[in-house]
């Protein structure tokens, strides 16, 4: 992989650099909700992953910075071919894309081809490229629920979340066997713990930790979800189950309240930092937007194969596709 020089020269200021190159290079910055405070602030829009990439979308912007991880910088590409698409950090991966090679993607859907592939757009280009479906979590309710009962389903790659949605629809589904090392790290018996010592304090979970963790949980939704919740809920005190960095987002949003990160084992680690969002520094969003590189480049017949599975996750979402059309391929 190529070494980028994030050297920079002794006083420069950060801020007003990124910002320079913000206006100079027409470029829109992206930050997930897991991105560190300083960068989230900088940013141009926070949100979820594909609610960002939408939304970049919609701009003017010549260049997206994409502060994230690379599936998501994939799909802002996916979605604005003609704009130069950048992230801080080529390394910044996800562990359930790692988790589901295309390859091996490939060869579980051909031994089971009555199935419909309906996949988490935490997954490669490839992978979407090979699905019917992609889903969100804020979208894989609304999505599954249009799916008629009798139709066979394979979800990927997170098992956790695919287990969630199996268990409230009562649909069987074969699950591929992934999971996110930041959600899987929570502790059942800290959670307990920390209840004890919170009582009456809610409990909000992203759909991707493990089944022992969403039983405690009041509220269960992806992190735009969580943040609306955390502003809405009547208490004072929220524990938050998900990658803490979007506290900040509650924190700047409804500062009266508290909000305390869901522990890991040992009770006082930092195992719920995802280690891949975490890559991306001010620096190096510095450096992405002065050298244009990393640059994310998608072959073309791959995008458009890719999108095929996003637009149908779009239009079923705003319920424009007919039960009909959810066939298997």
């Amino acid at each position: 992989m190529t070494a980028f020089n994030t050297r920079l020269p002794t006083g420069t200021d950060l801020l007003a650099e990124i910002d320079r190159l913000r206006k100079e290079r027409n470029a829109v910055i992206l930050a997930h909700y897991y991105q560190k405070p300083e960068i989230q602030d900088i940013a141009d829009f926070v949100g979820d992953s594909l609610e960002l990439s939408r939304k970049a979308a919609a701009t003017n912007a010549d260049v997206i910075a994409f502060c994230g991880v690379k599936f998501m910088a994939d799909t802002a590409k996916i979605l604005s071919p003609d704009k130069i698409v950048v992230l801080p950090d080529l390394d910044a991966g996800c562990s359930l894309e790692d988790s589901c090679p295309p390859d091996k993607f490939r060869a579980f859907r051909e031994a089971h081809p009555d199935h419909i592939a309906l996949t988490y757009i935490n997954c490669s280009t490839e992978v979407k490229a090979l699905s019917d479906i992609i889903v969100t979590s804020s979208s894989a309710e609304t999505i599954l629920s249009q799916i008629p009962p009798e139709q066979k389903i394979i979800f990927g790659p997170d098992r956790h979340l695919g287990g969630y949605l199996s268990r409230k629809f009562g649909r069987e589904m074969l699950l591929w066997p992934g999971v996110c090392i930041v959600h899987e790290a929570f502790s059942e018996t800290e959670l307990l713990k920390l209840k004890e010592q919170h009582p009456g304090a809610p409990v909000a979970a992203h759909p991707e930790c493990p089944p022992a963790i969403i039983d405690h949980a009041d509220y269960v939704g992806s992190t735009s979800g969580i943040l609306q919740f955390a502003k809405t809920f009547p208490g004072d005190t929220l524990i938050v189950a998900t990658e803490p960095h979007i506290m900040h987002q509650m924190e700047k949003a409804v500062p009266e309240k508290r909000f305390i990160g869901a522990p890991g084992a040992d009770g006082n680690c930092n195992c719920n930092i995802c280690p891949y969002m975490a890559l991306n520094t001010m620096e190096k969003l510095y450096t992405a937007l002065r050298d244009l590189e990393p640059r994310i480049e998608i072959e073309e017949g791959l995008r458009i194969a890719a999108k095929k599975s996003l637009d149908r996750m779009l239009e079923m979402a705003s319920g424009t596709v007919g039960q009909g059309d959810l066939g298997a391929r």
